[in-house]
């Protein structure tokens, strides 16, 4: 049952010594040789203070890592992510200790037993940001409604693949009895298909915070009368053939050091074949297989391989009906990363037939 699935969240952390502690007195050079050397600390007195120490080793990063090409800023978020984990701040009573910190709801939401802990400081920015996203909403260019992110749930800040998804929709003239969204996310993809139609969608995710999210937003909607959950891999115990079949999986490959928060952005090397390989059997003899991709990977010089067009030389199990694509709107000026090769993407859906 949806009911006993476990959500996932950052793991409380209970020192048995008391961690050295951070303020604005501390030196912070000292501080971050520490946080090098392994060594855990505990913010005190204001939040800001965590924002600082943040700051500031993010400078120190930046000039090992300058991030001028896309490894090197990969380099630099493996670095930050090892050494802020070491940060910690406490949480007495589901409110965070320090002064002037964000009263942030997921604190009592997720850990109702837990009374005294501490977690990595960035682990906190994340459920705040989170947080706010969940209270109030976000609209999308695709719907008519506001979507309600869970924490933990992979949602979407760039919205040109869904646009590319929306027009494809409105030409579709196939039979609309059934759809199956395979990673089903904020379950944005899904809602879209409803609104053009699909009387039945079924969505899976192996994110148990993506089902539990979705099972409380859509609640007894009519909306979660069209949309039937399941929390597993691909397609789950579906085994009824659909007209339409929908995946709109991560860009990237998955780097050695992934962690499994990442899931949603990297691939591991066996997904898409596996993916391949169980639609094959679930779409009707006439149906439709959508893949939204990106060009990505191959622009920045992370793989030469498209794990769509492999399948389709090598496969023999679907051809090409069309391939659409898009540019990609240029990077916020406001970003601090080079995003240069933006320039050069697009993201792409890959609308694939029985061959």
């Amino acid at each position: 049952m949806i009911t006993d699935i476990i959500v996932n969240k950052p793991e409380p952390f209970f020192s048995e010594q008391p961690l050295p502690q951070f303020n604005r007195s501390i030196n912070v050079a000292r501080t971050i040789r520490g946080l090098e050397a392994g060594k855990p600390i505990m913010i005190t007195e204001f939040y800001s203070n965590g924002l600082q120490l943040l700051k500031e080793l993010q400078m120190h990063l930046r000039v090992k890592f300058p991030g001028l090409t896309f490894d090197e800023q990969r380099a630099n978020r493996s670095a930050f992510r090892a050494l802020s984990s070491l940060i910690y701040i406490k949480i007495v009573d589901h409110k965070l200790t320090v002064k002037k910190a964000p009263s942030i709801g997921w604190l009592e939401k997720l850990y109702p037993d837990e009374n005294n802990f501490l977690l990595p400081f960035t682990k906190v920015q994340g459920l705040n940001s989170a947080w706010q996203w969940y209270q109030n909403g976000m609209m999308l260019p695709v719907l008519r409604n506001k979507i309600h992110p869970y924490y933990g749930v992979y949602f979407p800040t760039r919205f040109d693949h869904l646009i590319l998804f929306d027009n494809w929709l409105k030409r579709y003239e196939g039979p609309k009895k059934s759809a199956i969204d395979v990673g089903i996310g904020s379950g944005v993809l899904s809602f879209q298909m409803v609104k053009y139609g699909f009387q039945k969608v079924f969505g899976t995710d192996t994110n148990p915070n993506a089902i539990v999210g979705l099972t409380e937003s859509m609640g007894d909607t009519k909306m979660s009368r069209k949309i039937e959950l399941e929390f597993a891999p691909l397609f789950g115990t579906i085994e009824k053939q659909t007209e339409l079949i929908v995946f709109n999986p991560p860009w990237l490959p998955a780097p050695q050091d992934i962690d499994t928060n990442d899931e949603a952005i990297y691939y591991n090397e066996n997904l898409f074949l596996d993916f391949f390989t169980e639609a094959k059997k679930r779409l009707l003899p006439e149906g439709k297989l959508v893949v939204l991709f990106s060009n990505m990977a191959q622009i920045t010089d992370v793989t030469k391989e498209h794990p769509i067009e492999k399948e389709l030389a090598e496969g023999g199990r679907f051809k090409l009906l069309n391939c659409l694509k898009k540019p990609v709107k240029a990077a916020s000026d406001k970003t601090k990363r080079n995003q240069n090769w933006r320039a050069d993407e697009e993201v792409e859906l890959w609308e694939l037939v029985h061959a």
